[in-house]
């Protein structure tokens, strides 16, 4: 799955506001376009990692409007979205997600959780025994 949302933006008397017909509680805005669309980013993280704090569902992203841009959220975010997204595939608890790597409880639950800074490397190690693997693209 790809983490990249549909938003719109609209101008009003000079300021730019972003939503994101997917993830309605997303609202940011910009006093430019292209600060509009930074905070659309860190906009969308922080709405795809409030889901992954509450263990809510994720999502999946519509396809875009000719009046949408596309927002992908920071890496990080998008790889334990993906990593969320997975163990609950596989039906792993973080738990058991820890037991099959050989960590602690506390790494396995670190490695979903958005607010910590794990290594890309450990992410991918997750995702390779829960059967899946990371595929990086750009934009």
């Amino acid at each position: 799955m790809e983490f990249i949302y549909p938003a719109i933006i609209e101008e009003e008397e000079g300021f730019f506001t972003v939503s994101f017909r997917d993830l309605p509680h997303a609202l940011t805005d910009g006093t430019t376009y292209e600060e509009a669309v930074e905070e659309a980013i860190d906009c969308l993280g922080e709405a795809l990692a409030s889901c992954i704090v509450d263990n809510e569902e994720l999502p999946i992203p519509s396809t875009a409007t000719v009046n949408e841009v596309l927002i992908a959220p920071p890496a990080l975010i998008a790889a334990k979205a993906a990593l969320y997204l997975a163990t609950k595939d596989a039906g792993l608890s973080k738990t058991a997600l820890a037991l099959r790597l050989g960590v602690s409880e506390a790494v396995g639950r670190r490695l979903i959780n958005p607010r910590y800074q794990s290594k890309i490397v450990n992410i991918e190690k997750a995702m390779a025994v829960v059967g899946r693997r990371m595929v990086i693209g750009y934009a």
